[in-house]
Protein backbone atom coordinates (compact mmCIF):
# COMPACT_ATOMS: atom_id res chain seq x y z
CA UNK A 1 0.00 0.00 0.00
CA UNK A 2 1.65 3.70 -0.74
CA UNK A 3 3.00 5.07 2.34
CA UNK A 4 0.42 8.31 1.43
CA UNK A 5 -2.98 6.16 2.41
CA UNK A 6 -2.75 5.22 5.84
CA UNK A 7 -5.42 2.89 7.85
CA UNK A 8 -6.25 5.47 10.02
CA UNK A 9 -7.42 7.71 7.33
CA UNK A 10 -11.34 8.54 6.89
CA UNK A 11 -13.28 10.07 4.03
CA UNK A 12 -16.05 12.78 4.17
CA UNK A 13 -18.01 10.40 2.09
CA UNK A 14 -20.01 8.67 4.50
CA UNK A 15 -18.62 4.96 4.40
CA UNK A 16 -20.76 1.99 6.13
CA UNK A 17 -18.37 -0.16 9.17
CA UNK A 18 -18.79 -3.17 6.74
CA UNK A 19 -18.30 -1.96 3.05
CA UNK A 20 -15.76 -3.15 0.82
CA UNK A 21 -14.68 0.25 -0.29
CA UNK A 22 -13.36 2.19 2.46
CA UNK A 23 -10.90 5.18 1.19
CA UNK A 24 -7.80 2.68 1.56
CA UNK A 25 -9.03 0.86 -1.70
CA UNK A 26 -10.13 2.97 -4.30
CA UNK A 27 -10.88 0.21 -6.53
CA UNK A 28 -11.03 1.02 -10.50
CA UNK A 29 -14.22 0.01 -12.83
CA UNK A 30 -16.29 1.46 -15.99
CA UNK A 31 -20.09 2.22 -15.60
CA UNK A 32 -22.71 4.48 -17.46
CA UNK A 33 -26.42 5.40 -16.62
CA UNK A 34 -29.46 6.68 -19.11
CA UNK A 35 -27.90 10.15 -19.21
CA UNK A 36 -23.91 9.49 -18.82
CA UNK A 37 -21.76 7.81 -21.32
CA UNK A 38 -19.40 5.05 -20.37
CA UNK A 39 -16.57 6.30 -17.89
CA UNK A 40 -14.06 5.48 -15.64
CA UNK A 41 -15.16 5.56 -11.95
CA UNK A 42 -14.23 4.43 -8.05
CA UNK A 43 -16.10 2.99 -5.68
CA UNK A 44 -15.95 4.84 -2.22
CA UNK A 45 -18.91 3.37 0.55
CA UNK A 46 -22.11 3.16 -1.48
CA UNK A 47 -21.04 5.74 -4.21
CA UNK A 48 -19.36 6.02 -7.46
CA UNK A 49 -17.01 8.92 -7.86
CA UNK A 50 -17.33 9.99 -11.74
CA UNK A 51 -13.40 10.49 -12.83
CA UNK A 52 -14.26 11.49 -16.22
CA UNK A 53 -16.32 14.24 -14.63
CA UNK A 54 -13.84 15.19 -11.88
CA UNK A 55 -11.19 15.73 -14.57
CA UNK A 56 -13.62 17.62 -16.20
CA UNK A 57 -13.84 20.20 -13.38
CA UNK A 58 -9.80 20.02 -13.39
CA UNK A 59 -9.43 18.03 -9.88
CA UNK A 60 -6.42 15.89 -11.82
CA UNK A 61 -4.33 18.00 -13.46
CA UNK A 62 -0.77 17.92 -13.51
CA UNK A 63 -0.56 13.97 -12.52
CA UNK A 64 -0.06 12.64 -16.46
CA UNK A 65 -3.90 11.76 -17.20
CA UNK A 66 -5.90 13.16 -20.29
CA UNK A 67 -9.47 13.47 -20.74
CA UNK A 68 -9.59 9.91 -22.84
CA UNK A 69 -8.11 8.13 -20.10
CA UNK A 70 -11.65 8.19 -18.35
CA UNK A 71 -14.30 9.09 -20.99
CA UNK A 72 -14.21 5.23 -22.35
CA UNK A 73 -15.85 2.14 -21.66
CA UNK A 74 -12.68 0.33 -20.57
CA UNK A 75 -9.20 1.39 -18.14
CA UNK A 76 -6.98 0.56 -20.98
CA UNK A 77 -6.25 4.05 -22.14
CA UNK A 78 -5.81 4.55 -18.38
CA UNK A 79 -3.89 1.53 -17.58
CA UNK A 80 -1.50 2.80 -20.24
CA UNK A 81 0.51 5.08 -17.62
CA UNK A 82 1.64 2.14 -15.70
CA UNK A 83 2.35 1.25 -11.85
CA UNK A 84 3.35 4.77 -11.18
CA UNK A 85 0.41 6.21 -13.05
CA UNK A 86 -2.17 4.45 -11.49
CA UNK A 87 -0.33 5.02 -7.96
CA UNK A 88 -0.50 8.77 -8.63
CA UNK A 89 -3.74 8.77 -9.58
CA UNK A 90 -4.96 6.37 -6.85
CA UNK A 91 -3.32 9.47 -4.13
CA UNK A 92 -4.73 11.75 -5.64
CA UNK A 93 -8.19 10.61 -5.22
CA UNK A 94 -7.04 9.57 -1.30
CA UNK A 95 -6.17 13.37 -1.24
CA UNK A 96 -9.37 14.57 -2.92
CA UNK A 97 -11.75 12.14 -0.70
CA UNK A 98 -9.59 12.44 2.85
CA UNK A 99 -11.59 13.62 5.44
CA UNK A 100 -8.57 17.09 6.62
CA UNK A 101 -9.10 17.88 2.49
CA UNK A 102 -11.92 20.92 1.54
CA UNK A 103 -10.70 20.77 -1.81
CA UNK A 104 -13.54 18.85 -2.94
CA UNK A 105 -15.47 18.42 -0.21
CA UNK A 106 -16.47 22.68 0.26
CA UNK A 107 -18.17 22.67 -3.05
CA UNK A 108 -21.15 20.99 -2.54
CA UNK A 109 -22.54 21.73 -6.84
CA UNK A 110 -19.17 19.76 -7.54
CA UNK A 111 -19.79 16.91 -5.68
CA UNK A 112 -23.61 16.75 -7.13
CA UNK A 113 -21.54 16.36 -10.22
CA UNK A 114 -19.21 13.53 -9.32
CA UNK A 115 -20.97 11.54 -6.52
CA UNK A 116 -23.61 8.69 -7.69
CA UNK A 117 -25.02 5.97 -5.70
CA UNK A 118 -23.96 2.63 -6.53
CA UNK A 119 -27.51 1.27 -7.24
CA UNK A 120 -28.09 4.28 -9.91
CA UNK A 121 -25.41 3.21 -12.21
CA UNK A 122 -24.87 0.05 -14.73
CA UNK A 123 -21.42 -1.19 -14.02
CA UNK A 124 -19.59 -2.34 -17.32
CA UNK A 125 -17.17 -4.91 -18.15
CA UNK A 126 -13.79 -3.00 -16.90
CA UNK A 127 -10.91 -4.40 -18.96
CA UNK A 128 -10.99 -4.39 -22.80
CA UNK A 129 -8.64 -8.28 -22.69
CA UNK A 130 -6.98 -9.19 -25.71
CA UNK A 131 -5.62 -12.33 -24.02
CA UNK A 132 -6.95 -14.19 -21.37
CA UNK A 133 -4.90 -17.46 -19.39
CA UNK A 134 -5.97 -19.51 -16.78
CA UNK A 135 -4.00 -21.17 -14.51
CA UNK A 136 -4.11 -24.43 -12.69
CA UNK A 137 -2.36 -23.15 -9.16
CA UNK A 138 -4.34 -25.07 -6.34
CA UNK A 139 -2.49 -28.05 -5.04
CA UNK A 140 -5.73 -29.20 -3.42
CA UNK A 141 -8.05 -28.67 -6.34
CA UNK A 142 -5.37 -30.23 -8.53
CA UNK A 143 -5.56 -32.79 -6.11
CA UNK A 144 -9.32 -33.39 -5.23
CA UNK A 145 -9.66 -33.27 -9.46
CA UNK A 146 -6.88 -36.64 -10.02
CA UNK A 147 -8.43 -38.41 -7.13
CA UNK A 148 -11.80 -37.96 -8.60
CA UNK A 149 -10.38 -39.10 -12.56
CA UNK A 150 -7.49 -40.93 -11.80
CA UNK A 151 -6.52 -42.26 -8.37
CA UNK A 152 -4.91 -40.47 -4.86
CA UNK A 153 -1.27 -42.34 -5.66
CA UNK A 154 -1.59 -40.06 -9.13
CA UNK A 155 -3.20 -37.42 -8.57
CA UNK A 156 -0.93 -34.77 -9.43
CA UNK A 157 0.60 -35.25 -12.45
CA UNK A 158 4.41 -34.89 -12.98
CA UNK A 159 4.92 -31.83 -13.92
CA UNK A 160 2.66 -30.29 -11.53
CA UNK A 161 5.02 -29.18 -9.02
CA UNK A 162 7.33 -28.16 -11.26
CA UNK A 163 5.58 -25.43 -13.70
CA UNK A 164 2.30 -23.04 -12.92
CA UNK A 165 0.18 -25.29 -15.04
CA UNK A 166 -2.20 -23.09 -17.60
CA UNK A 167 -3.57 -22.94 -20.83
CA UNK A 168 -4.81 -20.20 -23.34
CA UNK A 169 -8.21 -19.48 -22.87
CA UNK A 170 -10.81 -17.15 -25.06
CA UNK A 171 -11.15 -13.38 -24.06
CA UNK A 172 -13.78 -12.79 -25.72
CA UNK A 173 -16.52 -14.33 -23.65
CA UNK A 174 -15.30 -12.96 -20.45
CA UNK A 175 -18.40 -10.75 -19.55
CA UNK A 176 -19.26 -8.90 -16.61
CA UNK A 177 -21.08 -9.44 -13.65
CA UNK A 178 -24.60 -9.59 -14.10
CA UNK A 179 -25.10 -10.60 -17.98
CA UNK A 180 -26.89 -13.69 -18.13
CA UNK A 181 -25.13 -17.45 -19.04
CA UNK A 182 -27.11 -19.80 -21.55
CA UNK A 183 -26.33 -23.40 -20.69
CA UNK A 184 -23.90 -24.48 -23.33
CA UNK A 185 -24.87 -27.44 -25.28
CA UNK A 186 -22.12 -30.14 -27.49
CA UNK A 187 -20.71 -33.81 -27.74
CA UNK A 188 -20.39 -35.77 -24.70
CA UNK A 189 -19.97 -39.19 -23.96
CA UNK A 190 -20.25 -40.88 -20.24
CA UNK A 191 -18.15 -43.55 -19.40
CA UNK A 192 -20.86 -46.06 -20.01
CA UNK A 193 -22.05 -45.31 -23.77
CA UNK A 194 -19.62 -46.38 -26.47
CA UNK A 195 -20.53 -43.67 -28.72
CA UNK A 196 -20.57 -39.75 -27.65
CA UNK A 197 -24.02 -38.06 -27.99
CA UNK A 198 -25.16 -34.45 -28.57
CA UNK A 199 -26.82 -31.95 -26.20
CA UNK A 200 -26.79 -29.77 -23.50
CA UNK A 201 -24.61 -29.80 -20.83
CA UNK A 202 -25.96 -31.71 -17.19
CA UNK A 203 -22.81 -31.29 -15.50
CA UNK A 204 -22.84 -27.28 -15.55
CA UNK A 205 -20.48 -26.28 -12.81
CA UNK A 206 -18.84 -23.16 -11.28
CA UNK A 207 -15.30 -22.14 -10.82
CA UNK A 208 -14.21 -20.07 -7.78
CA UNK A 209 -11.13 -18.12 -9.03
CA UNK A 210 -9.38 -14.62 -8.75
CA UNK A 211 -7.99 -12.77 -12.20
CA UNK A 212 -5.32 -10.34 -12.37
CA UNK A 213 -4.89 -7.87 -15.31
CA UNK A 214 -1.54 -6.66 -16.75
CA UNK A 215 -0.07 -3.59 -17.59
CA UNK A 216 2.01 -3.27 -20.55
CA UNK A 217 4.74 -6.17 -20.74
CA UNK A 218 7.76 -6.41 -22.37
CA UNK A 219 8.52 -6.82 -26.01
CA UNK A 220 8.33 -10.21 -28.20
CA UNK A 221 11.41 -12.67 -27.20
CA UNK A 222 11.90 -10.95 -23.58
CA UNK A 223 10.86 -11.99 -20.44
CA UNK A 224 9.79 -10.96 -16.95
CA UNK A 225 11.16 -12.43 -13.49
CA UNK A 226 9.14 -12.85 -10.47
CA UNK A 227 11.02 -9.69 -8.99
CA UNK A 228 9.46 -7.00 -11.75
CA UNK A 229 6.09 -9.13 -11.86
CA UNK A 230 4.45 -6.64 -9.54
CA UNK A 231 5.47 -3.66 -11.80
CA UNK A 232 3.50 -5.65 -14.15
CA UNK A 233 0.75 -6.30 -12.55
CA UNK A 234 -2.65 -3.69 -12.41
CA UNK A 235 -4.95 -5.36 -9.86
CA UNK A 236 -7.66 -8.20 -9.25
CA UNK A 237 -10.99 -9.15 -9.49
CA UNK A 238 -13.04 -12.20 -8.83
CA UNK A 239 -14.01 -14.54 -11.46
CA UNK A 240 -16.25 -17.56 -12.05
CA UNK A 241 -14.54 -19.56 -15.24
CA UNK A 242 -17.55 -21.27 -15.90
CA UNK A 243 -17.18 -25.13 -16.71
CA UNK A 244 -19.20 -28.15 -18.60
CA UNK A 245 -17.75 -30.79 -16.91
CA UNK A 246 -19.27 -33.33 -19.28
CA UNK A 247 -18.18 -31.71 -22.41
CA UNK A 248 -14.74 -30.94 -21.19
CA UNK A 249 -14.64 -34.98 -20.08
CA UNK A 250 -15.17 -35.88 -23.58
CA UNK A 251 -12.83 -33.28 -25.48
CA UNK A 252 -10.06 -32.43 -23.01
CA UNK A 253 -7.35 -35.18 -23.97
CA UNK A 254 -5.50 -34.31 -25.49
CA UNK A 255 -5.35 -30.47 -25.77
CA UNK A 256 -7.24 -29.81 -23.08
CA UNK A 257 -10.61 -27.81 -22.56
CA UNK A 258 -12.15 -26.09 -25.46
CA UNK A 259 -15.75 -26.24 -25.34
CA UNK A 260 -16.43 -27.09 -21.73
CA UNK A 261 -14.85 -22.99 -21.31
CA UNK A 262 -15.14 -21.52 -23.90
CA UNK A 263 -18.98 -20.26 -23.16
CA UNK A 264 -18.31 -17.51 -20.70
CA UNK A 265 -15.98 -16.45 -17.85
CA UNK A 266 -17.37 -13.82 -15.42
CA UNK A 267 -15.93 -11.39 -13.75
CA UNK A 268 -16.43 -8.86 -10.86
CA UNK A 269 -16.67 -5.07 -12.16
CA UNK A 270 -14.26 -3.71 -9.73
CA UNK A 271 -10.78 -3.58 -10.28
CA UNK A 272 -8.63 -3.79 -7.01
CA UNK A 273 -4.82 -2.75 -7.38
CA UNK A 274 -1.78 -4.50 -5.65
CA UNK A 275 -0.99 -1.56 -3.70
CA UNK A 276 -4.67 -1.58 -1.75
CA UNK A 277 -3.33 -5.27 -1.33
CA UNK A 278 0.13 -4.87 -0.19
CA UNK A 279 -0.54 -4.96 3.94
CA UNK A 280 -2.66 -8.52 3.48
CA UNK A 281 0.61 -10.43 2.41
CA UNK A 282 1.20 -13.87 3.27
CA UNK A 283 3.70 -16.34 3.00
CA UNK A 284 2.60 -19.13 0.85
CA UNK A 285 3.60 -22.63 1.35
CA UNK A 286 6.83 -24.45 1.17
CA UNK A 287 7.40 -25.44 -2.70
CA UNK A 288 9.30 -29.38 -2.85
CA UNK A 289 10.60 -29.95 -5.10
CA UNK A 290 12.73 -26.78 -5.20
CA UNK A 291 11.92 -24.87 -8.19
CA UNK A 292 13.75 -24.02 -10.97
CA UNK A 293 15.70 -20.24 -10.42
CA UNK A 294 13.26 -18.48 -12.71
CA UNK A 295 10.53 -19.69 -10.58
CA UNK A 296 12.45 -18.53 -7.32
CA UNK A 297 11.00 -15.49 -5.23
CA UNK A 298 11.36 -13.07 -2.38
CA UNK A 299 9.26 -11.55 0.42
CA UNK A 300 5.71 -12.59 1.30
CA UNK A 301 3.60 -12.62 -2.50
CA UNK A 302 0.75 -14.95 -1.77
CA UNK A 303 -2.34 -12.66 -0.37
CA UNK A 304 -5.04 -13.32 2.27
CA UNK A 305 -8.31 -13.30 0.43
CA UNK A 306 -11.45 -14.96 2.28
CA UNK A 307 -13.59 -15.80 -1.10
CA UNK A 308 -17.19 -17.06 -0.46
CA UNK A 309 -19.61 -19.13 -3.36
CA UNK A 310 -23.14 -19.05 -2.82
CA UNK A 311 -25.94 -20.76 -5.09
CA UNK A 312 -29.24 -18.57 -5.02
CA UNK A 313 -31.97 -20.73 -6.53
CA UNK A 314 -34.72 -18.54 -8.46
CA UNK A 315 -37.02 -16.56 -6.16
CA UNK A 316 -34.97 -18.45 -3.62
CA UNK A 317 -32.61 -17.87 -0.65
CA UNK A 318 -28.84 -17.53 -0.85
CA UNK A 319 -26.81 -21.00 0.28
CA UNK A 320 -22.88 -20.91 1.12
CA UNK A 321 -22.09 -23.77 -0.64
CA UNK A 322 -17.99 -23.00 -0.24
CA UNK A 323 -16.01 -20.50 1.74
CA UNK A 324 -12.26 -20.56 0.37
CA UNK A 325 -8.97 -18.29 0.68
CA UNK A 326 -6.64 -17.17 -1.97
CA UNK A 327 -3.67 -17.67 0.16
CA UNK A 328 -4.46 -21.47 -0.22
CA UNK A 329 -2.61 -21.25 -3.79
CA UNK A 330 0.71 -23.60 -4.29
CA UNK A 331 1.86 -21.01 -7.02
CA UNK A 332 1.36 -17.11 -6.78
CA UNK A 333 0.99 -14.39 -9.59
CA UNK A 334 4.58 -13.57 -9.56
CA UNK A 335 5.39 -17.13 -10.33
CA UNK A 336 2.46 -17.37 -13.03
CA UNK A 337 3.65 -14.17 -14.96
CA UNK A 338 7.68 -15.21 -14.73
CA UNK A 339 6.33 -18.75 -15.77
CA UNK A 340 4.44 -17.32 -18.98
CA UNK A 341 6.89 -15.24 -20.34
CA UNK A 342 9.47 -17.37 -19.92
CA UNK A 343 9.71 -18.21 -23.59
CA UNK A 344 9.68 -15.01 -24.39
CA UNK A 345 5.74 -14.32 -25.16
CA UNK A 346 4.78 -10.95 -24.83
CA UNK A 347 2.37 -9.90 -22.13
CA UNK A 348 -0.08 -7.36 -23.29
CA UNK A 349 -1.86 -4.21 -21.78
CA UNK A 350 -5.26 -5.87 -20.01
CA UNK A 351 -4.40 -9.28 -20.60
CA UNK A 352 -6.33 -11.48 -17.91
CA UNK A 353 -5.03 -14.34 -16.18
CA UNK A 354 -6.91 -16.42 -14.08
CA UNK A 355 -5.68 -18.02 -10.61
CA UNK A 356 -7.49 -21.46 -11.40
CA UNK A 357 -9.76 -23.16 -8.89
CA UNK A 358 -9.35 -22.32 -5.40
CA UNK A 359 -9.78 -24.70 -3.03
CA UNK A 360 -9.25 -25.12 0.50
CA UNK A 361 -7.82 -28.03 2.75
CA UNK A 362 -10.78 -29.09 3.97
CA UNK A 363 -14.36 -29.81 3.05
CA UNK A 364 -16.94 -26.40 2.62
CA UNK A 365 -13.70 -24.76 1.48
CA UNK A 366 -13.66 -26.20 -2.17
CA UNK A 367 -13.90 -23.69 -5.56
CA UNK A 368 -16.08 -26.13 -7.68
CA UNK A 369 -19.57 -28.60 -7.44
CA UNK A 370 -17.11 -30.97 -9.20
CA UNK A 371 -15.34 -31.18 -5.30
CA UNK A 372 -18.34 -30.38 -3.70
CA UNK A 373 -20.28 -32.66 -4.76
CA UNK A 374 -17.50 -35.06 -5.27
CA UNK A 375 -18.58 -35.98 -8.66
CA UNK A 376 -21.93 -36.37 -7.85
CA UNK A 377 -21.78 -38.54 -4.72
CA UNK A 378 -22.44 -36.40 -2.27
CA UNK A 379 -25.62 -33.83 -3.16
CA UNK A 380 -25.36 -29.95 -1.45
CA UNK A 381 -28.63 -30.15 0.57
CA UNK A 382 -29.90 -26.63 -0.29
CA UNK A 383 -32.14 -24.53 2.50
CA UNK A 384 -35.00 -24.86 0.59
CA UNK A 385 -34.95 -29.22 0.35
CA UNK A 386 -33.58 -29.83 -3.20
CA UNK A 387 -29.88 -30.36 -3.29
CA UNK A 388 -27.28 -29.96 -5.73
CA UNK A 389 -25.02 -32.06 -7.75
CA UNK A 390 -23.94 -29.84 -10.23
CA UNK A 391 -25.92 -26.53 -11.21
CA UNK A 392 -29.82 -25.97 -12.63
CA UNK A 393 -31.33 -23.67 -14.69
CA UNK A 394 -32.55 -20.54 -13.00
CA UNK A 395 -29.37 -21.04 -10.14
CA UNK A 396 -27.94 -17.66 -9.88
CA UNK A 397 -24.04 -18.13 -8.59
CA UNK A 398 -22.77 -15.31 -6.31
CA UNK A 399 -18.85 -14.72 -5.74
CA UNK A 400 -17.66 -12.59 -2.47
CA UNK A 401 -14.09 -11.81 -1.24
CA UNK A 402 -12.35 -9.69 1.30
CA UNK A 403 -9.33 -9.15 3.14
CA UNK A 404 -9.56 -7.63 6.24
CA UNK A 405 -7.18 -7.68 9.46
CA UNK A 406 -7.67 -5.71 12.57
CA UNK A 407 -7.91 -2.07 10.83
CA UNK A 408 -9.22 -2.35 7.76
CA UNK A 409 -11.14 -4.24 5.48
CA UNK A 410 -10.85 -4.25 1.42
CA UNK A 411 -13.15 -5.89 -0.38
CA UNK A 412 -13.86 -6.55 -4.34
CA UNK A 413 -17.95 -6.48 -4.33
CA UNK A 414 -19.73 -9.71 -5.96
CA UNK A 415 -19.57 -11.44 -9.24
CA UNK A 416 -22.91 -12.44 -10.00
CA UNK A 417 -24.14 -14.68 -12.82
CA UNK A 418 -27.84 -16.24 -13.74
CA UNK A 419 -28.04 -19.40 -15.46
CA UNK A 420 -30.72 -19.76 -18.48
CA UNK A 421 -32.00 -23.26 -20.10
CA UNK A 422 -30.26 -24.16 -23.38
CA UNK A 423 -31.14 -22.27 -25.99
Amino acid sequence: MSTKITNSATSWVEVPSNSDFPIQNIPFGTFKTSSLSPRVGIAIGEQVLDLKALFDLGYLNNIGFDSEDFDTCFLNNMMRKGKSGSRKLRERIFELLEKSNDELQSKPEDIAKVLLTQGEVEMLLPIDSRDYTDFYSSEQHAFNVGCLFRDPENALLPNWKHIPVGYHGRASSIIPSGQEIVRPKGQKKPPTDSIPSFGQSNLLDFELETVFFTFQGKPLGETITTAEADDYIFGMALFNDWSARDIQGWEYVPLGPFLGKSFASSVSPWIVTIDALEQFRTAGPIQEPKVLPYLEYEGDKHIDINLDVIIKPENGDENVVGRSNYKYMYWNMNQQLAHHSINGCNIGLGDAMGSGTISGPNEGQYGSMLEISWKGTKPFKMSDGTERKFLQDGDTVIMRGNCQNDEIRIGFGEVSTKILPAK
